[in-house]
C-alpha cells in the first residue's frame, strides 16, 4: 500500500503544523482536527484536472500529486483521492489500517473510509468527510464520539456493516461504513472510474473547510453561487460573495483563484 517519503510526509506535517508523535489515538485526533482545518473538501481540483486531461486514466490524482497541490495551491479532494492522500501520510507515521469503499442509503460504492487498528481496536478514519474525527468501532454494540461539532455515532447493522451518523445535521445519516478491506489497485481503479461519465462531483463546485473554528462551504451548481457558514451549533449563516467569486472563495479557504475560475468555466 502507497506510503509517502520522509521529505513529503514532514512538509505535510509542517504544513498541517503538527509535531510528529506515536502513533496513537491521540496523535490520530490532532492530525484529524489539523487536517480538517488545513485541507478543505472540494471538487475545484478534479474538475480543474478532468477539463485539462484528455485521457480518464490519467486524471485521478494519487497521494504524492494530492499532498504536492495542497501543499502549493491549498487544495485538497473529495473522498476517494482524500481518504487514500490521508492513509498514505498515516502509514508513514506508523499507522496499520486500509481503505473501505462505502455506501449512502441505495448509492453504491460512493463514499470511501479508512479503517485503523490501534491497540487492538479499530476506529473509522474519514479525511474525505463526513466525520470530523476517529471514531472507534465495535461489532458488539454502538459507539459514539463528542466532537467540536458534532457527537458521531456508529451502529453496527450486520456483518461488518455500521450506519454512522452525526447529531446537529439535518439529515443525521452520514454513510454505512462496509467494513471490508479494499486492495491497493482495486480502490485505485474505483479512484479512477469516479473521473467517468458517472462520476460524482464533476457537474458542481463544492469547497468546504473548517475556518476560523466555523465550517465554511461554497457552492456552485446550476448556476447559483452560495457561501456560507455553520457554528458549531449548526447555526446557518449566508456570506458575501462579491463580484469576483473566485477570488472571495480563494481567499476564505486559502486556495489558488486560477484552479477555482478553472473549475467554475468548466461546469456550466
Amino acid at each position: 500500500m502507497t506510503t509517502l517519503n520522509s521529505e513529503l510526509a514532514n512538509a505535510v506535517l509542517s504544513y498541517l503544523r503538527v509535531t510528529p508523535a506515536a502513533p496513537d489515538v491521540t496523535f490520530l485526533d490532532t492530525l484529524m482536527t489539523a487536517y480538517i482545518r488545513r485541507v478543505p473538501w472540494e471538487s475545484v481540483s478534479r474538475i480543474a484536472k478532468r477539463a485539462r486531461t484528455p485521457e480518464t486514466a490519467q486524471c485521478p490524482r494519487f497521494a504524492e500529486e494530492f499532498w504536492q497541490s495542497a501543499l502549493e495551491n491549498g487544495t485538497g479532494g473529495t473522498c476517494f483521492e482524500s481518504n487514500y492522500a490521508f492513509f498514505a501520510l498515516l502509514r508513514s507515521l506508523g499507522y496499520d489500517g486500509y481503505l473501505t469503499i462505502n455506501d449512502m442509503l441505495t448509492t453504491r460504492g460512493c463514499h470511501t473510509a479508512i479503517i485503523l487498528n490501534i491497540d487492538g481496536e479499530q476506529w473509522l478514519t474519514d479525511a474525505g468527510y463526513p466525520v470530523h474525527q476517529a471514531l472507534r468501532i465495535d461489532a458488539a454494540q454502538a459507539t459514539e464520539r463528542a466532537g467540536h461539532f458534532h457527537t458521531y455515532t456508529a451502529t453496527p447493522e450486520s456483518t461488518n456493516q455500521y450506519r454512522i451518523e452525526r447529531d446537529k445535521h439535518p439529515k443525521p445519516y452520514c454513510f454505512t461504513l462496509l467494513n471490508t478491506p479494499v486492495v491497493e489497485p482495486d480502490y485505485r481503479a474505483a479512484t479512477t472510474n469516479d473521473y467517468g461519465e458517472d462520476g460524482l462531483f464533476l457537474d458542481k463546485v463544492i469547497v468546504t473547510r473548517v475556518v476560523d473554528e466555523q465550517i465554511y462551504r461554497f457552492i456552485y451548481m446550476n448556476s447559483t453561487l452560495m457561501l456560507e457558514s455553520f457554528d458549531n451549533s449548526a447555526v446557518r449563516t449566508e456570506q458575501p460573495l462579491g463580484d469576483d467569486a473566485a477570488e472571495t472563495v480563494a481567499q476564505r479557504f486559502d486556495m489558488n483563484p486560477a484552479l477555482i475560475a478553472a473549475a467554475l468555466q468548466a461546469v456550466p
